[in-house]
């Protein structure tokens, strides 16, 4: 079977982004409103772009671009400049480490999460983008699973740079991460 393009699939998730009601039809039993739209990662510019035009016709939309909220709480926590210098000093794996414990990825007061839920108005539809900018800082897997657990009266869709089969997510098309999710693809 043939991909659709790229625009077939955005016009279709335009129609699906009319109302928040109009997107909550499409969840499941269990009211799960957690949606992934994949995408070629050569497409991101289109990407970005198309995600742009969307917020400016839908006010509903709030989008957390993942990278740019990591950057702004290690700017915030004055950790940032550090992190550059332990990179020389200390190695990549060192700091990914040391971010991850910052920004409490693995505990229930996860910051990247807190600030999401604080953010995100009754009534919105939540984007979350800037999935491939923040890997490896930042896991996929991790946010979904973690906003699952605090963040379900609002739909979420994720915009992802590789594929998702129903079950599992391959970032960039070549990292497996063997996590199941319970999202739906959108388009």
């Amino acid at each position: 079977m043939k991909e659709r393009s790229l625009v077939d699939r955005f016009i279709e998730f335009e129609d699906r982004m009319i109302s928040v009601e109009s997107l909550t039809k499409y969840g499941t039993a269990n009211d799960l409103k957690f949606y992934i739209f994949d995408y070629n990662p050569q497409d991101e510019i289109t990407i970005r772009s198309e995600v742009k035009k969307i917020k400016g016709r839908n006010p509903n939309i709030v989008e957390f671009d993942l990278y740019n909220l990591i950057i702004g709480i290690l700017k915030e926590k004055g950790f940032l400049d550090k992190a550059f210098e332990l990179e020389v000093v200390k190695g990549r794996d060192f700091v990914k480490r040391a971010i991850n414990t910052l920004l409490n990825l693995t505990s229930e007061s996860n910051l990247i999460i807190d600030h999401i839920k604080e953010n995100s108005p009754e009534n919105s539809i939540v984007f979350l983008t800037g999935i491939g900018k923040s890997y490896p800082l930042l896991r996929s897997h991790n946010i979904l699973n973690n906003l699952h657990q605090v963040l379900d009266e609002v739909p979420i869709i994720m915009f992802f740079p590789g594929k998702y089969s129903g079950t599992d997510l391959n970032l960039f098309g070549t990292i497996q991460d063997n996590n199941y999710y319970r999202a739906f693809r959108l388009v």
